[in-house]
């Protein structure tokens, strides 16, 4: 047998195994695959598509797989409506919803407080808390350089002409982004439905308070005493609201001397 004979033969069989290997990788792949659950997708389609990270997840794609996986609750995420978090809670055969809420900023200082020093830096709230804790006499003051407003994936905040952050509900996803990133931990929750919400943050006492700011709560009680349904009570200083009793008189906007109750 000549060499030619031998190197085409050879060639052959390892074209032969080769196409073997082949067929045997193919089905294989169709014997082993881990078939997608079509709920993924689904259930996707129904989420807010904001890719907010609110949930802890990298994106709405990924939520909804650990959502099919058992790996996540259906609560985590804050940004899809109501009425599409009941069908994919449908689809997975129940789950806790969560309530529908919206971020709000308890400060109402802005202007009215007090600044400690004239900053001169360039940036948002984050680089100026370097500087002594931040402009603001208040410790707990919104500093109003837009750190918030720079991180909120819908433009739901903006800084008023009162100097400090607010957030628009009508456009507000819950997502948490400015919660997370406020340097003074200002921001928070509240239920979507609410009628009110206490625009201030400092658990002083009321004659500290006012060397700080012109609007800030000096725990007076008087919102709490005059609320009708017992929903607000004085907690270290500041007022807290049980929304689950919260009826929406106003009681406590108008009582306010200091008008760190807001309407929302």
């Amino acid at each position: 047998m000549g060499v030619v004979q031998q190197v085409l033969i050879a060639g052959g069989i390892m074209l032969a195994i080769a196409v073997l290997f082949g067929v045997v990788l193919v089905i294989g792949s169709h014997v082993f695959a881990v078939r997608r659950d079509d709920r993924i997708d689904q259930i996707e389609n129904l989420l807010a598509k904001s890719n907010c990270g609110g949930c802890g997840k990298a994106g709405c794609a990924q939520f909804a797989e650990a959502l099919v996986k058992g790996e996540a609750k259906l609560s985590d995420c804050r940004a899809t409506p109501t009425a599409n978090k009941e069908k994919i809670a449908q689809l997975l055969g129940g789950g806790d919803i969560g309530e529908e809420t919206v971020a709000v900023v308890h400060c109402n200082g802005g202007h009215e407080c007090y600044n400690k020093y004239e900053y001169q830096g360039y940036g948002d709230c984050a680089s100026c808390e370097l500087i002594a804790g931040g402009v603001k006499a208040c410790p707990v003051g919104c500093i109003g350089k837009k750190t918030c407003v720079n991180v909120c994936p819908v433009g739901a905040l903006s800084v008023g002409d009162g100097g400090y952050s607010v957030v628009d509900k009508s456009l507000c996803i819950s997502c948490g982004a400015c919660i997370t990133d406020c340097p003074k931990k200002i921001i928070g929750r509240i239920p979507k439905n609410a009628k009110v919400f206490i625009a201030c943050s400092n658990h002083g006492k009321g004659k500290d308070v006012m060397e700080l700011c012109k609007n800030g709560c000096i725990g007076c009680g008087l919102c709490a005493k005059n609320c009708p349904s017992g929903a607000i009570e004085m907690k270290n200083g500041l007022p807290e609201i049980d929304y689950a009793k919260c009826i929406g008189c106003m009681k406590c906007v108008e009582k306010c001397p200091r008008h760190c109750i807001k309407e929302h």
